[in-house]
């Protein structure tokens, strides 16, 4: 009896010594989860990370994505003599530039429980070419710092960078604006079916091109990653004659099925005739000359030319030779061998054997035959001779 009484306490400690291990252990876990920091005045200091509880004791910060916004919730108890204008503080400490967000200052009293929630924007300046980064988070409560270890930011799973839009500044009505763009992989994973579009919205016209494959940054070979990871292309768009002068919006766009962006610069569009300083008649051109120097155009229709020159700020009537029956075609007005603007002229130009049909012309034509008729009338009568008549004389006896 003794032996086994012996045995059962031996399992009663050994019970006891694993219970009370494992209530060691888990308080330790727990209060290496829940670690309370202390700084200064300030006293159970609690660090949310986009809702995860962080800690001076451990280096694992949630990992975040570059661009996103996070927020930081800091709680904390006061435990100083009263404190007027505070403010809290977090801090992300870029490879460039920090980010850094304060609250509004606000005031403490003794034996005080606050807390302030910070929104703050994870940076994107990476070392070049790489793919993630640890950028050192901080939190400041009035002149305290609390150093929380290091944020693992990665770039987004698929960016299309758009490095490059070059063309020129201004383009002339009726030439061709060329447009080079040069696109780069950014992202963690491949761009495949790459498309471009540059349009300018305000004038409805765009182009588009297929641009390709890019791979990332981690997979393409040393010896060619431009090549695989930058790609570069040009799209050319018209621009129509009938384009007022003025300053547009160019924008281009690259996507696929998995990201887009977009990137907008302005350029000027030079027309040397407004649209509204061309005028169309029945069978004739009015330009206007709205400068004040001379200018010399070149009206161009049909088979036709015409030079005309025009001193400053003064207008001028161009008359055309209209075709005979049904006519549409278009007028181009040009400077030197710029084209300024168009006019369409369209109609019907009648024959001059159905003109005579006109019921003026015919009223026309008899009353001329009847004056005619007339005239010869009466120059009949004043020129015939009259008849002699005979002389009776008196006989006196």
């Amino acid at each position: 009896m003794n032996k086994k009484n012996a045995k059962m306490n031996t399992k009663r400690i050994l019970v006891s010594f694993f219970v009370i291990a494992s209530v060691l252990f888990l308080a330790s876990m727990v209060s290496a989860a829940l670690v309370i920091t202390s700084v200064g005045d300030y006293d159970n200091i609690v660090v949310k990370v986009n809702g995860e509880q962080v800690s001076t004791q451990t280096s694992d910060l949630p990992s975040v994505v570059a661009g996103d916004t996070i927020t930081v919730k800091v709680s904390f108890k006061y435990i100083g003599t009263d404190n007027d204008n505070i403010r809290v503080k977090a801090i992300i400490e870029g490879k460039s530039d920090d980010v850094t967000v304060s609250s509004s200052s606000f005031d403490v009293e003794n034996n005080g429980t606050y807390s302030q929630i910070l929104t703050l924007k994870v940076p994107s300046d990476f070392e070049k070419d790489s793919l993630n980064a640890d950028l050192p988070l901080t939190i400041k409560i009035g002149n305290e710092e609390v150093e929380l270890g290091d944020l693992h930011v990665q770039k987004v799973s698929y960016d299309i960078a758009i490095k490059s839009v070059m063309t020129s500044n201004s383009v002339e009505v009726g030439e061709l604006l060329p447009v080079d763009i040069v696109l780069k992989n950014t992202g963690y994973n491949d761009l495949n079916d790459l498309y471009v579009t540059v349009k300018i919205p305000e004038l409805g016209i765009e182009k588009s091109a297929y641009f390709g494959d890019l791979v990332p940054l981690k997979d393409c070979s040393d010896d060619d990653c431009d090549n695989e990871n930058t790609v570069t292309g040009r799209l050319y768009l018209e621009i129509p004659y009938n384009v007022r002068s003025g300053i547009y919006t160019l924008q281009v766009k690259a996507e696929n099925e998995d990201a887009k962006s977009i990137v907008s610069k302005e350029i000027v569009i030079n027309n040397g005739v407004p649209e509204l300083a061309m005028k169309s008649g029945t069978n004739s051109l009015t330009l206007l000359n709205p400068t004040n120097q001379l200018q010399v155009y070149t009206v161009k229709y049909l088979d036709k030319q015409v030079s005309v020159v025009m001193s400053p700020a003064s207008s001028k009537d161009v008359t055309l030779e209209i075709p005979t029956g049904e006519y549409k075609f278009d007028v181009v007005v040009y400077s030197g061998n710029t084209p300024l603007g168009v006019v369409n002229f369209s109609g019907t130009n009648q024959a001059a054997a159905t003109q005579l049909t006109s019921p003026v012309l015919v009223l026309t034509v008899i009353l001329a035959i009847v004056f005619v008729v007339l005239l010869v009338v009466l120059v009949v009568l004043i020129t015939r001779k009259p008849q002699k008549t005979e002389e009776f004389g008196e006989s006196y006896y």
